[in-house]
């Protein structure tokens, strides 16, 4: 039926694009796993450490990933980059285990290894074979508990960190444009600093302050492991009490304390112009919510309706209009409230300011009158048919429970996401589009070729 279904769409038959992508989820949800193998179990082990078993069990494989509930927009004012730093150095020594050991022992059995900074957490990641799972897991219990850092690789390692700015940051126009739309839009607030930190700030950390990182926020109570692939939690948990468990609870491990994200009291214009730039990009940047907000469903689906990709508003009017290059808009949620934006390329021969008004246009009148039920349907499949994938890919999974988990958000409202994504109302888009992009100040911001 879904073969001759999806057939008769490819001949141009009468049935919408709605109607594929709602086929498309049914046959990637045909090919992952059935019933409830997938849904994820958890277990606490007494030194506080949370884990998440998400079952995947078609090949012997899995991705194991720990997240440290701290990140940069916990660090101490003139330490900017102090957690990405330690990120860096987590691959150094420890009592047992030779600087570069960790990832070598992975390459050596198959697995791969990463990590990740971000304002609201750290996260250390392999994937490798299930039979390689306990190895792994002892040489991160021991670097969770036992690092042992040096003056030169410290040394070293920060100025790795400074060419990796230099390298994204200085040299990209637009992430330098990216930079002063965040110092304003959340000013007062920690995530107005970069999360690889300032480059004169970077360039003072030392040893002693990496130590001092790692001493105040590493620990099993500030943990969430999240393992995905071929296991069930009746197996991970032996596993993660020989090794996680035996790592004792810190006991005085730093708190999270940080101000509100204020309101803007007024509205910015930034502009920058650069000779690498070669399209002009004009963006409005608005403040948005946090992760697990009663709204978060609602902007997620109204910014597919004005944003997502080709079926957006944005870009089938300006676009195909002939105003624009490119069209988009996106939702953001963080532990704190993110940010919402719209941005435009203007085609040749169209001013910045017309793009701006033409795309503020749109915006208005999408508050106005809503969704067509078509779009909102197409809207809630295209979320729903992410979810599918996300479900069919072990890192993709684990990084969404990870992310929500360790930004407090319940296991059990993750569960119920689509639910609520589903439950959406064309009321419900127009209420928040107006209340998140219609009312409030906002920062915009305006990337140009030099000269223009």
């Amino acid at each position: 039926m879904i073969r001759s279904f999806v057939s008769a769409i490819l001949r141009g038959s009468r049935y919408s694009a709605v109607a594929l992508v709602v086929v498309l989820v049914a046959t990637s949800a045909a090919v992952a796993q059935d019933g409830d193998d997938w849904k994820p179990e958890t277990f606490k082990l007494d030194n506080g450490m949370t884990a998440v078993v998400l079952p995947d069990h078609r090949a012997p494989v899995v991705t194991h990933v720990i997240w440290y509930r701290v990140g940069s927009a916990d660090e101490i004012a003139g330490k900017s980059g102090l957690a990405h730093f330690l990120e860096h150095l987590m691959f150094k020594a420890t009592e047992t285990t030779p600087a570069g050991e960790y990832s070598r022992i992975a390459a050596r059995n198959g697995g791969q290894v990463n990590a990740r900074t971000s304002y609201d957490y750290t996260n250390y990641f392999f994937r490798v074979a299930r039979d390689r799972l306990p190895l792994m897991m002892q040489l991160e219990a021991d670097r969770m508990a036992n690092l042992k850092l040096d003056d030169n690789e410290v040394f070293a390692e920060r100025n790795v960190v400074l060419q990796e700015r230099r390298q994204n940051v200085d040299s990209n126009p637009g992430a330098v444009l990216d930079e002063q739309v965040w110092e304003k839009l959340f000013a007062g607030h920690p995530y107005s600093i970069p999360v690889i930190g300032r480059m004169d700030e970077v360039a003072r950390l030392s040893r002693q302050d990496a130590t001092e990182w790692y001493r105040n926020w590493y620990g099993p109570e500030n943990a969430v492991l999240v393992v995905a692939g071929d296991i069930t939690a009746q197996e991970l948990k032996p596993l993660a009490e020989a090794t996680y468990g035996a790592v004792p609870r810190r006991g005085d491990l730093g708190e999270r304390k940080w101000p509100d994200v204020r309101a803007l009291s007024q509205s910015f214009e930034l502009e920058h112009a650069d000779p690498k730039v070669r399209q002009a990009v004009w963006s409005r940047n608005w403040i948005g919510v946090p992760m697990g907000h009663e709204d978060a469903e609602a902007l997620q689906v109204a910014m597919q309706v004005l944003g997502g990709g080709r079926t957006g508003r944005l870009y089938r009017t300006l676009v195909e209009g002939g105003e624009a290059v490119t069209a988009w808009g996106y939702s953001s949620e963080m532990e704190a409230p993110g940010l919402v934006a719209v941005s435009v390329s203007p085609s040749k021969g169209v001013t910045i300011e017309d793009a701006r008004e033409a795309a503020m246009e749109v915006v208005q009148a999408f508050a106005e009158e809503g969704p067509s039920e078509e779009e909102l349907a197409r809207a809630k499949a295209i979320i729903a048919a992410s979810a599918v994938f996300r479900r069919d890919n072990q890192q993709r999974l684990a990084d969404w429970y990870g992310l929500m988990l360790s930004a407090g958000v319940s296991l059990e409202r993750i569960e119920t996401w689509d639910e609520r994504v589903e439950a959406v109302t064309r009321e419900d888009v127009m209420d928040v589009v107006t209340r998140y992009l219609i009312a409030p100040h906002h920062v915009d911001s305006v990337l140009l070729p030099e000269g223009e």
